[in-house]
């Protein structure tokens, strides 16, 4: 693939816009940063904060903790944290830098100022509403699609920006549809790894530092260690664990930050630890490790574009199945070998379900990357699953379509299910 070919150009800049650095599980990181831009847009401290916030974003907020707050959790938390210590112009990396002080401000702000949170049935997946109140000023802010798309910025009722939401379309993101298994499979083997490096550097850095600080440190249910601990250090075993380890710091509390895919630290981290495990034990060179990371992550973002940002769908599915293809690649695999990887994982772990950010991710990852590992296993030794086994269909794009189908359409009303067990309705 050359450089000037549209493709070449497009997954550049999908890596670009998916591989950014998040401080925090992002959706409640989405909503703090949508209420530091509520209040910078009023220009004082709020006297009351209203929140409005699709079941999704309630259910993956919901228990994760937010951090820099002193180990707070839930809606409220997150927005306090915005308003009371937020730079609006971090966006992801909102709370990134919070003082010592200023964790205390926002335990005081959230005891002394009303904070309401309503169910938005908008029909958008992923939508946020924050409005905040000083007097009789007020400001709004609305993000829909994905975590930083601010598409409507309202003050005292007068609209500072407004951008037509038409469903769940992401129009100002590159046109994903570019993206199929052959083209991927072309780019990374003819990719100048010098394009593609400065963006999944941070990505290897910031991700494997936080692996290891999972390992070291007690952070939720430690899978991390319960991996390394009770299983056989194999490679594999190795990449297992390092993936939940990861999970584990950033979904308890960890105050590092991550590079995410496809808007997830956790995707971020299984379509990332795995690979750099298993090219740093295979000692290959630099330059197939990142081709392979480029692989890993780009094979995630083409599974989760039917499925959409946020499912009943548990998303690190998509990139442990994006690892086990960064790992076939790793082991000499050509795409033959990589499609019936990423056909055979899928129709393993197409099942899991996602009930919000918290601990217990870290052991959907460990599965889901041994569920990679496993795809590429059974088709080294003779073996895989056949169209109409279940889900399977012919061809490694019609088994992603069928994934994003099962996961967007058939997965609605499960996840509506999930959202009223999780609030106790």
């Amino acid at each position: 693939m050359k450089k000037t070919d549209l493709r070449y150009r497009a997954y550049v800049q999908i890596l670009k816009e998916e591989l950014v650095p998040a401080m925090g599980c992002t959706e409640p990181i989405a909503l703090a940063y949508a209420a530091a831009v509520a209040r910078k847009t009023l220009g004082v401290l709020p006297d009351k904060v209203e929140v409005a916030a699709s079941g999704s974003i309630i259910k993956n907020v919901k228990s994760v903790i937010v951090p820099h707050t002193g180990h707070l959790k839930g809606i409220p938390a997150a927005a306090a944290a915005g308003i009371v210590a937020g730079d609006a112009e971090k966006k992801l990396e909102v709370i990134s830098y919070v003082k010592e002080e200023q964790v205390e401000e926002i335990k005081q702000f959230l005891e002394q100022t009303p904070i309401t949170v309503e169910h938005l049935e908008s029909g958008i997946t992923f939508d946020i509403e924050v409005t905040v109140h000083a007097g009789a000023d007020s400001a709004k802010v609305r993000i829909a699609n994905y975590h930083t798309n601010i598409v409507r910025i309202e003050k005292n009722g007068e609209i500072l920006e407004n951008i037509p939401v038409s469903g769940e379309e992401e129009n100002n993101l590159t046109d994903r549809s570019l993206l199929d298994m052959e083209h991927i499979w072309e780019f990374i083997n003819t990719v100048d790894v010098e394009d593609v490096k400065p963006i999944l550097e941070p990505q290897l850095r910031m991700n494997m530092a936080i692996a290891e600080e999972g390992m070291t440190n007690d952070y939720g249910a430690n899978i991390g260690k319960v991996i390394w601990k009770t299983q056989e250090h194999t490679t594999a075993n190795h990449a297992r664990a390092m993936a939940a380890a990861g999970s584990d710091a950033r979904m308890n509390g960890c105050e590092m930050p991550v590079v995410i895919n496809s808007g997830s630290g956790n995707q971020g981290i299984t379509a990332s630890v795995p690979v750099v495990i298993f090219a740093r034990e295979l000692g290959v060179s630099e330059e197939k490790m990142y081709r392979a990371l480029a692989l890993s992550n780009l094979t995630a973002i083409h599974q989760k574009t039917p499925i959409g940002r946020l499912s009943a769908f548990c998303g690190a599915i998509s990139a442990g199945v994006g690892a086990g293809a960064g790992i076939s690649y790793l082991k000499g695999g050509d795409y033959k070998v990589l499609i019936h990887t990423v056909v055979n994982a899928l129709a393993i772990v197409s099942g899991i379900v996602c009930d919000g950010a918290k601990a217990s991710c870290a052991a959907k990852i460990a599965t889901a990357v041994e569920a990679g590992i496993m795809g590429y296993d059974m088709y080294m030794c003779g073996q895989e699953f056949h169209a109409g086994d279940g889900l399977v269909g012919a061809g490694v794009e019609a088994n992603i379509q069928n994934v994003g189908r099962l996961a967007k359409d058939g997965m609605k009303e499960t996840n509506q299910e999930i959202i009223k067990i999780m609030i106790g309705c």
